[in-house]
């Protein structure tokens, strides 16, 4: 079976449901973004949020898709940093829970968090503080780690650290890994835009992208032309349009994926799940289409639920659907 190795930023999700959207403009964070914050931020807002309801799990983009592939029976890795504090500790018990083999650096920092402000609507906005998740780097990576595993996915918000991601895909590409990308965010997007499209030129077999994702990396508003300029990079492309499904692209071929029509509570780590169900398919061979079922399955399932994890009920049932 193909085994699927994750690196990414280690975070422990913070799940904030609000009661409008007050919190987002009194801190200015843009509606649907993530946004980087520092310690003092990040307390200021979980202060101002004390009322709330709320929901911790183990989190950060790749590690969430790597649960969900976890889920569905497939072998697979994390790697990450943490502090060497309460939260670490969570986040790697958590992992190890769900059948995850953890390589988790450690730091005098503290554990990074994200906290998942979650409108009314169910729209989400990250304002995220790094923590020890930043010091991940170059160095920490050791190349035996890659060794077995036959697929690396990357989340988009690593690329704000360039050493780290070209030395991770130098050691992919030395073992014959195929590579995924999930661009993560458009503003992330925007700001390493050049090393992004040389990135995904030379080395990324498959990009997972939204909307908004795809329109920062192309400059183009259709969600069609932006997939056909992504397809122009990679084999294998994926522009999610929201409630109207996904437009998938794989060697000459477009696919378009009919959405699962679900109740919206929290649209926190839909991509994420959407990426699980995906690249399930993928690693295992499945025609794109089915893969592309798949995930709009599990990115339904996500977001009918609080936070970015599907509960076990809901697992029997797509297991049983799958």
């Amino acid at each position: 079976m193909k085994k699927v190795l994750g690196i990414g930023n280690a975070l422990v999700d913070i799940i904030i449901f609000l009661n409008n959207d007050d919190v987002l403009m009194k801190f200015s964070l843009p509606r649907g973004s993530m946004q980087l914050v520092d310690l003092a931020t990040a307390q200021k807002i979980e202060e101002a949020t004390r009322s709330c309801r709320k929901h911790m799990a183990s989190g950060g983009s790749a590690a969430n898709t790597i649960h969900g592939l976890a889920a569905l029976g497939v072998p697979a890795g994390f790697i990450g940093c943490v502090g060497h504090d309460r939260l670490g500790e969570f986040f790697n018990r958590d992992m190890v829970k769900a059948g995850i083999t953890p390589f988790l650096s450690q730091s005098i920092s503290d554990t990074g968090s994200s906290r998942a402000l979650v409108s009314p609507d169910g729209e989400r906005t990250m304002a995220t503080f790094l923590g020890a998740a930043v010091e991940l780097s170059a160095y920490n990576l050791d190349p035996r780690i890659f060794e077995g595993y036959t697929h690396l996915h990357l989340e988009g918000y690593l690329v704000l650290n360039h050493s780290l991601v070209e030395k991770a895909l130098e050691y992919a590409h030395r073992l014959g890994m195929t590579v995924s990308l999930d661009l993560a965010s458009y503003n992330v997007v925007e700001a390493n835009l050049e090393f992004l499209n040389r990135v995904v030129r030379d080395h990324v077999d498959l990009v997972f992208a939204n909307e908004e994702e795809a329109r920062a990396f192309t400059g183009l508003s259709d969600p069609r032309e932006a997939l056909d300029y992504i397809s122009a990079l990679c084999d294998t492309s994926i522009v999610k349009i929201g409630e109207h499904g996904s437009l998938v692209y794989h060697r000459g071929t477009t696919y378009n994926v009919e959405p699962v029509p679900v109740k919206c509570l929290d649209t926190t780590g839909a991509g994420d799940l959407y990426a699980a169900g995906f690249l399930y398919g993928y690693t295992a061979g499945m025609e794109p289409e089915k893969c592309g079922r798949i995930a709009s399955l599990l990115a339904a399932k996500v977001i009918e639920e609080p936070g970015a994890k599907i509960g076990r009920a809901s697992w029997e049932e797509i297991r049983n659907a799958i």
